[in-house]
């Protein structure tokens, strides 16, 4: 019988991936003027923080994925694994919709769904390895500060796709 097991590289491949399907419409559209253009809650962190921060997020997202991906088999390992598939895609998609498509509804769509998947991936991991949860958890906390900015920044500036106002 054929044995995977999820290397370390397998967990910087997704996150590459993600990266760079993720990079390359904030570059065409450049995002940190975009997002500055609009008007922001007072709590809106800077433009210039994301980076560091989602290197960072992404980094411990892909540690607490490998360390679960190798734990033994169960229900809650194969629903984390499919929800942290999830998040990434999320991740990917966000700047397509924000900055390239110009949709502050769609970006705060992605967000809040965004923070609901890591949440239950924080729940699933719990079950099964407690730092991988708190890696986790650690996103949830910057979703739940970007979820509140992003629908807060979609409710209160134009939307070029939907052509909301």
């Amino acid at each position: 019988m054929f044995s995977f097991r999820f290397r370390w590289w397998h967990a910087a491949l997704v996150m590459l991936a993600a990266n760079m399907v993720s990079a390359v419409p904030a570059g065409l559209a450049g995002d940190a003027i975009f997002y500055n253009t609009f008007r922001q809650p007072v709590i809106a962190p800077p433009a210039w923080s994301f980076p560091p921060v989602w290197l960072f997020l992404n980094v411990t997202s892909a540690i607490a994925l490998y360390r679960i991906a190798n734990a033994a088999h169960s229900r809650d390992r194969s629903c984390f694994i499919v929800s942290e598939l999830v998040g990434w895609v999320l991740f990917a998609v966000f700047p397509t919709v924000f900055f390239l498509l110009k949709s502050p509804v769609l970006g705060a769509l992605d967000t809040v769904v965004g923070l609901a998947v890591a949440i239950f991936s924080c729940s699933m991991a719990l079950r099964i390895d407690r730092l991988s949860a708190a890696m986790v958890g650690l996103r949830c906390l910057w979703l739940g500060l970007a979820s509140y900015v992003s629908v807060w920044i979609a409710r209160n500036n134009p939307d070029v796709l939907l052509n909301l106002n």
